[in-house]
């Protein structure tokens, strides 16, 4: 908590990056018998008690749900929800220009081409869901193995991402919408400058294959627009849940895509150095699972101070670190984000469509 808190000042108060925060609030339903709201709530609550800001949040019963917000969610199914709650302190960011503006504001390197090697005394990792990709033809040559491979530390998961392109009328009717969080099943972002409004299936799947040398590793698809026909429908009815009027005249998706993140054991980041010795100069800087990506304004601090060797303290390089027993590590345990812990394959939803 205090880590987003002290994010979210960054995106409100950065020159470079609070153009493209939108502070628009988060409504998220609650589903029957889940705890979640209230855990939430009561880490508003002790963050408020710590004097680290103001606990803006309330729960807000389905009735309010229905009626508020500019009318948007009057014909969305609540049928299994218990209640929401209501957070003005929320929002979200343009991921593309926010990334763009720290590139060009920030960024010093090198740039190869032909093909030669670009050698440095420390490499940093930050390869996302393409991470075990990238590892598979150094630890093939040096023999690693089980848990020593990157594999059994963060794999690849992937979401459908349904696109719909608003009118001005739209847009107006949008303006000042909040996100909406449908329990975990998915969210709803508020359109872009571009006009895009964004629905988000939440039911994860990541992507397995074979390497040449027998190992199984997840490596997202070359093409990230080619989406199976059960994945559409499946968000289709996502959709026609939370807003049946988005689908209503026959219209349809304007835009398609599949969107990866790397997802670790308790969903904690990895920010680390590899164990082997063989590797000592290896440093890695993943797993997002799906809700890191708010740490963008500090997480290379963080990512510096494990790369000089002064570490993050006791509690965050334990959280951080290399996890000795692999998956194991998040069995049985409530993890950061455990509900988007892929259990289903991409070709799995790709052959049952062909059968």
């Amino acid at each position: 908590m205090a880590l987003a808190t002290r994010a979210l000042t960054h995106w409100t108060t950065s020159r470079l990056l609070s153009p493209y925060f939108h502070r628009s609030g988060w409504v998220q339903l609650s589903p029957r018998g889940s705890d979640q709201r209230a855990r939430v709530r009561a880490n508003f609550a002790a963050r408020e008690a710590r004097g680290e800001g103001l606990d803006e949040s309330r729960d807000v019963g389905l009735r309010e749900v229905k009626d508020g917000f500019a009318g948007l969610l009057a014909e969305t199914d609540v049928g299994g929800f218990e209640g929401a709650y209501w957070n003005p302190g929320a929002g979200w960011a343009e991921a593309d220009k926010a990334l763009a503006a720290m590139l060009e504001g920030w960024w010093g390197g090198g740039e190869g081409e032909g093909g030669e090697v670009i050698s440095a005394d420390r490499v940093v990792l930050a390869t996302g869901a393409w991470t075990s990709e990238v590892m598979e033809g150094v630890e093939a040559e040096l023999g690693i193995r089980g848990e020593g491979r990157v594999e059994g530390q963060a794999k690849a998961a992937g979401v459908c991402v349904a696109h719909f392109r608003l009118g001005g009328k739209e847009m107006e009717r949008w303006e000042g919408a909040p996100v909406v969080v449908y329990g975990g099943e998915g969210e709803v972002i508020p359109p872009l400058s571009s006009g895009h409004l964004k629905f988000t299936n939440a039911s994860t799947f990541t992507s397995t294959r074979a390497t040449a040398t027998g190992h199984l590793i997840s490596i997202p698809p070359d093409s990230q627009t080619a989406v199976p026909a059960r994945l559409k429908a499946e968000t289709l009815a996502l959709v026609k849940r939370i807003m049946p009027s988005m689908l209503s005249d026959n219209r349809t998706v304007d835009y398609w895509r599949l969107c990866w993140d790397s997802i670790t054991p308790t969903q904690d980041q990895l920010i680390t150095r590899h164990p082997d010795p063989r590797l000592a100069n290896l440093y890695l800087a993943v797993g997002g699972s799906f809700h890191s990506w708010k740490f963008l304004p500090i997480i290379g601090e963080y990512v510096v101070n494990v790369l000089e060797g002064r570490g993050n303290g006791k509690e965050m390089d334990e959280r951080w670190g290399w996890k000795k027993e692999g998956w194991g590590a998040g069995k049985g345990k409530k993890g950061a984000h455990e509900k988007v812990v892929p259990t289903r394959e991409l070709a799995d939803l790709e052959e049952r469509m062909k059968l």
